[in-house]
């Protein structure tokens, strides 16, 4: 049984689910798209598990079923960037998922010529961004290529034993989560999963993102790559910069993969091995390039420092789970409790739409996926959310803006 630990910053936040869209140069065929599930299900044991909960917490319970929804739209679509990509997920993701009886994925396959096109939706307790490409991998060579994917069990970061020991949260902010926690107990607060779905739900009726979807095709992403190579810098950096500029932001949170740093992980496993901290960079130049070296300085700092790179993970498994529940709809929706609303406030932000944030998987050269897209997830503390990923010389990129 794996038990829901740092992923629990997820289990009850709206927006928490992200899509991942393909082109695979294969004919649409509903009895090998079935199949290929099928085949992907006996791979993943995630894929056929719920939220489970029991007098310890909240767990993925495994079960003998899939849990894969599939639906089939009879649309013909131009491309991973068609406005109907948009439509179908935000139909998807209008209402909060209850996890206790649908399963944490749901594939919308439609035609594209002779070609098919898949959205993928991933609630964030499957997995993390890079977990979910690499599953639309394994998806893409069994669809065209019929490679049946490996088994691999997965093994989440289950306690702080799985962190390095000098990554402890900082002084003040062990103070904090403790005091925290202990004002918590004094409250004898309980949110119930029910409860939170239903004021979830309240706000998402409220929430209003506008979506869209960019390509930079080869000759402009080849010329940016050459710069961003001329620059010493890495194209996140350079999209960094232009979003301190055009934006008018100081503070930039983006998402660091794990996979290399710890040891728990197991190779093409789902689940969540990532963690996130933000990039303040004051610089009011309008010179992209030298805001860009800087981000790229600022970055290479922040992760070199375990305490500054684990710090977010490190809160997460400090909290009292159940104040981790409630910091969200506390600090949002008018939920009584002022221990959970000072986590929310100030701890994550979850007050005001204010930030702005970049994730991106990185490159992938595939012979199996055309063209991807990531739609990244929307957290309620983000104005703005940029998700990246260049795929065959093209670079794709989806925001996600509230206004």
């Amino acid at each position: 049984m794996q038990r829901i630990y740092t992923e629990r910053a997820h289990l009850m936040c709206p927006n928490m689910c992200f899509g991942i869209v393909i082109t695979i140069d294969a004919v649409f065929d509903m009895e090998k798209i079935n199949k290929t599930v099928n085949d992907l299900s006996a791979a993943h044991p995630f894929l056929q598990a719920v939220l489970g909960q029991d007098e310890t917490g909240y767990y993925y319970k495994n079960t003998d079923t899939i849990k894969v929804q599939i639906l089939y739209v009879n649309e013909e679509v131009s491309g991973v960037d068609d406005p109907i990509i948009i439509r179908e997920y935000n139909n998807l993701t209008k209402k909060e998922w209850d996890l206790r009886r649908e399963g944490m994925l749901k594939v919308v396959a439609l035609r594209n010529g002779d070609k098919t096109v898949f959205l993928f939706v991933f609630h964030h307790l499957l997995a993390d961004g890079r977990g979910a490409l690499g599953l639309t991998e394994e998806f893409a060579a069994c669809y065209k290529s019929d490679i049946i994917p490996h088994y691999v069990k997965e093994q989440l970061i289950s306690s702080k034993n799985d962190m390095p020991r000098n990554s402890v949260l900082p002084f003040v902010s062990k103070l904090l989560v403790k005091r925290a926690n202990k004002q918590w107990k004094k409250e004898n607060h309980t949110l119930s999963y029910d409860e939170y779905i239903d004021i979830a739900n309240k706000y998402l009726d409220l929430d209003e993102i506008d979506r869209n979807i960019k390509i930079e095709m080869p000759d402009a992403y080849k010329e940016m790559v050459e710069a961003c190579h001329k620059h010493r810098v890495s194209v996140n950096d350079y999209l960094m910069a232009q979003m301190y500029v055009n934006d008018k932001t100081d503070k930039i949170v983006i998402a660091y993969d794990l996979r290399g740093k710890i040891s728990c992980y197991q190779t093409g496993a789902l689940g969540n091995y990532s963690t996130a901290f933000s990039v303040v960079c004051k610089n009011k130049s309008d010179d992209i390039w030298e805001i860009a070296k800087e981000v790229h300085e600022l970055i290479n700092k922040r992760v070199s420092k375990p305490r500054d790179l684990y710090l977010v993970l490190q809160c997460y498994a400090d909290l009292d789970g159940e104040l981790l529940d409630a910091s969200f709809v506390a600090s949002r929706c008018g939920y009584h409790s002022k221990a959970a609303e000072f986590i929310g406030t100030m701890f994550f932000g979850f007050a005001e739409s204010k930030g702005y944030s970049i994730t991106n998987l990185g490159k992938l050269d595939s012979s199996n996926i055309e063209e991807a897209v990531f739609i990244p997830p929307a957290s309620p503390a983000m104005k703005k959310t940029l998700g990246v990923v260049s795929v065959n010389g093209r670079m794709f990129v989806s925001s996600a803006v509230r206004e």
